[in-house]
């Protein structure tokens, strides 16, 4: 069947209207493109800035922690106590981390995970400023339990995004840099107060140092999740079929074993390694009769070491297995121990 020249010149205006178009189609295309391209990019730099942020405020909760022990020596001469009142700032510690366990849950019902993020920061700035002017010691030890709350609520928030907001093949790489940021402010913090402690009579002026990076981690916050940070009106669990209140969700929680063997492993974990990190200068002060101004730097070796482990370690722990690597880092961690002490 042949066409006719009417259909024949028909086909042809059509087929050149087409090819005309192309140019104008793949412009269009490219245009798509390169902005879906561009849109991926700020994506992922947006994210970047929220790990970037999320590991700063451990290194700011590092701070707190690493500078607590090198102080005790100083707290016990200047405000005149013993041993066992000053342990009254680990206690107050402690009530601020299980105030949060108890708050946490009921809090995100009508906060948002940046909300929860910046109360956290501005909770952290709040301590060292109670502390920055020597307070009366009641004051200086309740500051800390609003500074370990702070930190609780960022550090529980701060896992929860980077684990669930990073690629499932670099997750781990990503959890391993902000705990390393924490193990990075734990070894800042006693070459800083030991410094300003040893050089000048008024100790506390150390916070001053922590009370800055405070303010700067409530900026970071506020800038890295300025999308995140908002209030959220509470649904009514009955209104969502399958969901569970607050307080059903931390019984379902209480009743999974794997929640009470990891807490259970927690808590002698980090009671050791706080009691020897917090406890180490004092000891060598007072038992190994140590200079104060220069026994504050051996803290840093031990957070040194966490800084190395967290580094290094994640790789080889997430190849090789949990189980097994926790196993040998017990192991290993109980030999130094004993190294150590005996």
């Amino acid at each position: 069947m042949s066409m006719t020249a009417t259909q024949t010149q028909q086909k042809g205006i059509s087929l050149s209207t087409i090819d005309n178009n192309l140019p104008e189609t793949r412009s269009q295309y490219d245009t798509v493109t390169a902005t879906t391209s561009t849109g991926t990019q700020a994506a992922h730099r947006a994210t970047q800035i929220k790990m970037i942020s999320a590991g700063f405020s451990f290194f700011v909760a590092g701070i707190n922690d690493g500078s607590i022990g090198t102080l005790v020596p100083y707290l016990i001469q200047d405000y005149g106590i013993n041993t066992a009142i000053a342990s009254s700032v680990y206690g107050a510690n402690f009530m601020g981390w299980f105030v949060a366990a108890l708050s946490n849950t009921h809090l995100c019902q009508y906060l948002s995970l940046g909300s929860m993020l910046f109360l956290g920061a501005a909770l952290q700035v709040l301590a060292p400023a109670l502390r920055a002017w020597r307070p009366p010691f009641p004051l200086f030890v309740a500051s800390f339990l609003f500074s370990s709350l702070g930190q609780a609520y960022q550090d529980t928030h701060g896992n929860t995004f980077v684990a669930g907001g990073a690629r499932p093949e670099t997750a781990h790489r990503w959890l391993a840099f902000i705990h390393a940021m924490y193990a990075a402010g734990m070894f800042c913090g006693p070459f800083v107060s030991t410094a300003v402690a040893s050089a000048d009579t008024r100790w506390y002026l150390f916070y001053y140092f922590p009370l800055g990076l405070g303010i700067f981690n409530v900026c970071l916050v506020a800038f890295a999740f300025r999308d995140m940070i908002a209030l959220k009106r509470p649904v009514p669990a009955a209104a969502v079929p399958g969901s569970l209140s607050a307080r059903e969700q931390v019984k379902t929680a209480l009743k999974n074993k794997s929640v009470w063997l990891l807490s259970l492993f927690y808590f002698f974990f980090l009671g050791a390694s706080v009691t020897a990190s917090g406890w180490t200068v004092d000891y060598l002060v007072v038992v190994r009769d140590g200079d104060i101004s220069k026994m504050g730097y051996v803290q840093a070796g031990f957070s040194g070491g966490a800084l190395l482990g967290r580094l290094l370690l994640a790789e080889p722990t997430h190849r090789f297995g949990t189980r097994k690597m926790v196993s040998i880092y017990t192991i290993a961690a109980i030999g130094l121990q004993l190294l150590f002490w005996l």
